[in-house]
């Protein structure tokens, strides 16, 4: 595209339609502030320790925030505290994962007292959904 005679490149390969500076602020925000539940799970996922996966936290899938991500695997990791059972908030969700389903993204969710009473269950469902075993 030329503007005043300067020629610019645009890679629009690289563009992320819907991601704006403010999502990519609020998803830096939450890396940076992790519930205590995000942070145990986030033990296990991280630097690949879960069958090998690579897993993203707070990652952007516009116009939303994912807690986690494994972009390999096409899964989707949701901790769903208390507000979560709100009417409203199940209705939302709901929205919410359908919209990740229709791009191509398995959801899967976990509340709270799972990740802190049930933490062994919670890693074993994660591994069958990376891997088919158990």
């Amino acid at each position: 595209m030329y503007i005043n005679s300067i020629f610019f490149y645009i890679d629009y390969s690289k563009l992320k339609i819907g991601v704006t500076m403010e999502l990519k602020e609020f998803a830096l925000k939450l890396r940076k502030n992790l519930t205590e539940e995000e942070s145990i799970l986030w033990y296990h996922l991280r630097k690949k320790q879960l069958a090998g996966f690579h897993f993203r936290k707070q990652a952007v899938i516009a116009p939303y925030v994912v807690d986690f991500i494994c972009y390999k695997a096409k899964l989707i990791i949701e901790i769903d505290g208390e507000q979560h059972f709100l009417p409203s908030a199940l209705v939302y969700d709901e929205k919410r994962t359908f919209y990740l389903k229709s791009k191509g993204f398995r959801v899967i969710r976990f509340t709270n007292y799972e990740i802190k009473r049930e933490l062994d269950s919670v890693l074993d469902k994660i591994w069958y959904e990376l891997t088919g075993e158990f």
